[in-house]
């Protein structure tokens, strides 16, 4: 697994956690419902990312902002839920 380098961007209501690594991206997408709820939208990884653990870092970030934060996701998207099943440890900062 790869040390990959999360940057939040947040514009309104919406935002991304991403990755870039030689002029491609990958991104989790979500969206703010209220200052203790945030969506986890979509997931998207490029080929480029598949194996080196981006998917799972961008989560992780996520994660660790929902604890400092203080907000719970609602996790929409598929592979953020797969990736709770896989850290149950992370189901504190977890809502339906």
């Amino acid at each position: 697994m790869t040390d990959h380098i999360v940057t939040r961007e947040v514009r309104g209501k919406r935002g991304r956690y991403v990755i870039r690594r030689n002029g491609e991206e990958a991104e989790l997408t979500f969206t703010i419902v209220s200052p203790n709820r945030v969506t986890a939208n979509h997931t998207g990884v490029s080929d480029s990312f598949r194996g080196t653990g981006a998917g799972a870092a961008l989560v992780s970030r996520l994660v660790d902002d929902a604890r400092v934060e203080g907000f719970m996701i609602v996790p929409l998207c598929p592979f953020v839920s797969a990736q709770l099943a896989r850290h149950p440890e992370w189901a504190d900062a977890f809502t339906e």
